[in-house]
This record gives structure tokens, sequence and C-alpha cells, in this order.
């Protein structure tokens, strides 16, 4: 057995119909991984909101680690606004969030959606307003915990989104 490196590694190198919407995200850390994870999984499109951490921050340039430069993004000011143009373009509404119509992620059909918007709450408060969703998804957890790191549940959704989807 040997370990590849990066250049040995041909990814196929797919885009998938997937527009990720950061609801008022304040870490750098988690702005730059979510260019990462998403550049990774071949989301389409990121929206931040315009009082999240820029992409020209240092610490989110550092994590993200030159993904900033390869996938669309753009930032917005109101939340509604902007939900609201994404639905009227096709989009499914999805957030990520733990509510008492949370489907399971694996029971979820994301192929039944010809394009999917994902959004991720802040690290404090969640989704800031649940009622302009057309679904929410939870992952399963078995510890004592009920949440995890607002990146690593978009690891996980786009995970096993895009498999669903391939």
């Amino acid at each position: 057995m040997e370990q590849l490196t990066h250049y040995q590694i041909e990814n196929l190198q797919k885009k998938f119909p997937i527009t990720i919407v950061c609801d008022a995200i304040r870490t750098p850390e988690n702005i730059g991984m979510c260019f990462r994870i998403s550049e990774s999984f071949g989301v389409s499109k990121i929206y931040f909101h315009e009082n999240s951490p820029s992409s020209e921050n240092r610490i989110v340039k550092k994590t993200a680690r030159n993904t900033e430069n390869q996938i669309s993004h753009s930032v917005y000011s109101n939340f509604k606004t902007l939900i609201t143009k994404l639905k009227a373009e096709g989009n499914t509404i999805i957030g990520i969030e733990i509510t008492d119509k949370s489907i399971p992620i694996q029971n979820f059909n994301f192929k039944n959606h010809e394009k999917i918007v994902l959004l991720l709450g802040s690290e404090r408060n969640g989704i800031n307003d649940v009622s302009l969703l057309d679904f929410t998804i939870s992952i399963p957890m078995y510890g004592r915990n009920s949440s995890m790191n607002v990146i690593h549940s978009l690891a996980i959704t786009l995970y096993e989104a895009t498999n669903k989807l391939l």
C-alpha cells in the first residue's frame, strides 16, 4: 500500500445543482471551511451574510486554502429577500436544522428536487426564520450532545446529498 499525493489523485470534478446559504455565520474558520467543503463536493454557489467575515479575511483565506477563488460566492443583506428570490428561481429550500418537522437525512430524497438550497444556521441561534423553508433535515446523533459544528453538519449533508444525486 502506498499513500498518494494530491498530484496523483484525479477527482470526478462534477458540479451539482446545490447552493449553500450561510445564515449569519460569524466564525472565520467556519467560513473558510464552508468554501473548502463546498468546493470538494461540487457545490454551485455559496451565499454569505454581509456581517460574516469576507473571503479577504486572513483566517478565512488560510482555512479555505484557495477554494474561495474556485467557487462562486456572493454576499446578501436580507435573509427573507434572498430566500424568496431563490424559491422563485425554482430552488427547494432545505434547512439543516432540528425542528419538529425534520426529516432524518437518510430518509430525505434529494433526487426529487431539481435545484437545492442547503441552509446553514448561525453558530449560536440556528436558522433565522424556519417558516421560510420547504423542509428541514436532521442528522441522527447517538451521543448526549444534540448538535454539532455547522460545517461538520454541512459535510455530512453534502456527502449524503451528492451520493444520492450521482
